[in-house]
């Protein structure tokens, strides 16, 4: 599946034109390389890596959605690998 279509199926993008944006400004990763087109080939098992929102993020993906779905059938398309640096800094500090 083409990258910008992967990001906008599984709404981390608005539209396919931000889709297509982010995936050619060189900034996202796939599995460690740098990527700066939109038809590159998405897997399930890839690492996706880059600057969304205000933070980094690094998903992995799990599955090829079909269609630009409601939300929660976009989210079981892929997993969050590491959370914001706020959330785990005030989690480790609670636990013992």
């Amino acid at each position: 599946m083409r990258l910008d279509r992967y990001l906008w199926f599984t709404r981390l993008a608005k539209t396919r034109d931000v889709a297509q944006a982010l995936a050619c400004d060189g900034r996202l990763r796939i599995d460690g390389r740098a990527i700066d087109r939109a038809h590159a080939p998405v897997r399930v098992g890839n690492i996706l890596t880059f600057y969304h929102a205000g933070r980094v993020r690094v998903l992995r993906v799990e599955a090829l959605p079909g269609r630009r779905g409601p939300a929660p059938e976009a989210q079981a398309c892929y997993q969050e690998l590491v959370a914001g640096a706020g959330e785990n800094g005030s989690q480790r500090g609670d636990e013992r």
